[in-house]
């Protein structure tokens, strides 16, 4: 049934334009006037007129592909600048190196020799150069890392290790028994061969070379097992401190602990850390040390650790320390720490359940159905065991 005209406002019937077309644009000198063009029908799959909205017509922008600074993403936002590997402050660039983690600085010397090191377009030649942060870095191909903040780790060195990256003579070395999740470090000072106990390792060298320092005032602490008989008051004569073959030892803090049949327990506090000083101070007492193990390195202790083990030192801990001075200079942040607390750990893997097979096991279903259907269920028709009424 056909539709009966409303008896309202007559309907004006539209204008037809000669077109090329499915938008239906009138032609050049044919627009009419504003209100004819008002009055137009629009378009259903064209925009909408801007002459009857008010509203200008905003070119958009166009997307690009460049990359680097200054280049923009699709949404019309200026993208990020590529990292130039620069340092944050000028320095040599075996320092630079070394403070970005990727070696020592010999390593970076030999390295620079050997034609891996290209700044600003040009291989290096030699290390005695200075680099910033314009200054464009790249090693093996790679834009040089930038230099994180120092951290610390307290390490249980055990017997039998050279604390050295390499030993001409094979022997095996602390940076060769690390637990693999720590980064590249360097050690605060040095343990001899048969020394066991505290071992602090960082990340940062100029924080190693200062916390090795006699400067900073920190004992460090040893428990020694001696053979030979020694007194108290013998061990006063030290405290002072000895010179032993043109070498000058600096006061030296001795305490008797036990004897124990030919041997005594001592416990001896230094602030210089020099080449064997605890085996040979003792030996111009008579005493031959058969083991030697590092408590304490200034406020940080051996404690529980166990050897081959390393715990990490939080910022705030070395902060407090160090003090506000230092913690600045060496770029400790102790709300690093806060955030790393603040991130939620990700949650492990459910391992797989293993199903017997056997006769009577249920029917092997792909790996990937996972959905609840798909999963063998019980059999809920079976007759299940009643428990049986209680007489009255």
């Amino acid at each position: 049934m056909a539709k009966r005209p409303s008896a309202g406002r007559p309907r004006k019937a539209p204008t037809i334009t000669a077109t090329k077309n499915k938008r239906q644009r009138p032609l050049r000198g044919q627009r009419g006037t504003a209100q004819e063009q008002a009055d137009a029908p629009r378009n259903k799959r064209g925009p909408q007129s801007k002459a009857k909205s008010g509203l200008k017509r905003t070119p958009q922008v166009a997307s690009t592909r460049a990359s680097g600074a200054g280049a923009a993403n699709r949404r019309g936002r200026p993208s990020r600048p590529e990292p130039t590997g620069g340092p944050v402050e000028p320095m040599r660039i075996a320092k630079a190196m070394a403070r970005a983690g990727l070696c020592s600085r010999r390593d970076a010397e030999r390295w620079i020799g050997e034609g891996r090191v290209v700044v600003n377009g040009k291989t290096l030649e030699t290390p005695a150069i200075e680099v910033g942060p314009k200054d464009r870095i790249l090693v093996d191909g790679a834009p040089l890392p930038a230099a994180a903040a120092p951290r610390l780790w307290r390490y249980h060195k055990p017997r039998g290790q050279v604390t050295s990256h390499r030993d001409p003579e094979g022997r095996p070395t602390v940076f060769d028994n690390l637990p693999r999740h720590l980064p590249r470090v360097i050690s605060i000072g040095r343990l001899d061969f048969n020394t066991e106990g505290l071992l602090l390792l960082t990340t940062d060298g100029d924080l190693a070379r200062h916390l090795e320092l006699p400067a900073t005032g920190w004992l460090r602490r040893y428990r020694v097992r001696a053979f030979g008989t020694v007194t108290q008051e013998q061990l006063d004569q030290i405290a002072d401190g000895v010179e032993i073959d043109g070498m000058a030892y600096g006061p030296i803090e001795a305490t008797l602990d036990s004897i124990s049949g030919q041997n005594v327990w001592l416990t001896v506090g230094l602030r210089e850390g020099k080449n064997r000083e605890v085996r040979r101070v003792l030996e111009s007492l008579a005493l031959q040390v058969n083991r030697l193990i590092r408590i304490s390195y200034g406020p940080f202790q051996l404690s529980d650790l166990k050897p081959g083990e390393a715990e990490n030192v939080k910022r705030r801990v070395l902060a407090e320390q160090l003090g506000p001075q230092l913690a600045e200079r060496f770029r400790i942040r102790p709300e690093e720490d806060d955030e790393a607390a603040a991130t939620p750990a990700k949650k492990p893997k459910r391992p797989m359940r293993k199903v017997a097979r056997g006769e009577n096991a249920a029917p092997r279903h792909p790996a990937n159905a996972r959905t609840k259907h798909l999963r063998p269920q019980p059999n809920r028709g079976a007759k299940t065991r009643q428990k049986p009424r209680a007489k009255s």
